[in-house]
């Protein structure tokens, strides 16, 4: 069985056809989906999944939103994962470099969430965009407890293990199918067999030759395929890695 260990499924690109979603990542045999939250108005829905039994969810508040964040929200996400507990983690959150003009708020809303996650020992699935390293610092200074996930991964294979030093995982998506990926290849044949997990990021992170599509979790075996050819080992195998490694993060059974 694989789980996809990042997955939006939450958002409005599956609202035709959610179900059917759920059918085909099952018919390639994707048993479970770690979904993250991304902003407070999307909570709710993101809690609604969570009733589903292949479903595992995280709340958090993404950099990428910016413009709809407001006063009180990590107020309320303190209240939500005292008042919630199937929530098993915390994130999506981060920081994303390509919207300069938010860096400051960014990480100040970031360095919230990682004291709020430290205060109930919860991993932190973590948005990194051009900024491996000053966030791996950041994670040092704070010495998180229950580590978490780098989602999307797109760095080197120093930075990788940067994170794997303090406590967490790589998240393994579409970027590993694009040929130019040369650096992210080479971070992929030096990780551990427990440091990494597989993901979609479904809708977005498309793979190649999928490009312009929307994405979604019945597509992470190509996502593993990819990983085995670089590894050298089978796709059965990396999946039975990929999947112990995302039970154990997010404490599944």
């Amino acid at each position: 069985m694989l789980i996809d260990a990042h997955c939006h499924l939450d958002f409005p690109e599956f609202d035709d056809d959610r179900d059917a979603m759920f059918e085909r990542a099952r018919a390639v045999g994707v048993g479970h989906f770690m979904v993250p939250g991304t902003t407070r108005e999307r909570w709710p829905a993101v809690l609604a999944l969570s009733k589903r039994a292949d479903v595992t969810i995280s709340l958090g508040l993404h950099p990428y939103f910016m413009d709809r964040h407001r006063e009180g929200d990590v107020e309320a996400l303190a209240q939500a994962l005292d008042e919630h507990p199937e929530v098993k983690a915390l994130g999506e959150c981060g920081i994303d470099a390509r919207f300069e003009e938010s860096l400051d708020d960014q990480w100040a809303l970031f360095n919230a969430q990682l004291r709020l996650a430290k205060s109930r020992q919860l991993p932190v699935v973590i948005h990194c965009v051009h900024t491996n390293d000053k966030v791996s610092q950041r994670l040092r200074q704070l010495d998180l407890p229950a580590g978490g996930l780098i989602h999307a991964f797109a760095g080197s294979p120093d930075q990788a293990w940067k994170f794997l030093d303090l406590g967490f995982v790589v998240g393994l998506g579409g970027a590993v199918t694009y040929e130019r990926a040369q650096r992210l290849w080479r971070a992929v044949k030096s990780l551990p067999e427990d440091g990494f997990v597989l993901e979609t990021d479904s809708p977005d992170m498309p793979l190649c030759g999928h490009q312009g599509q929307r994405n979604e979790p019945a597509r992470i075996g190509q996502v593993c395929e990819m990983v085995a050819q670089l590894r050298g080992e089978t796709p059965a195998a990396i999946a039975a890695q990929s999947t112990a490694t995302a039970r154990r993060v997010f404490g599944l059974s």
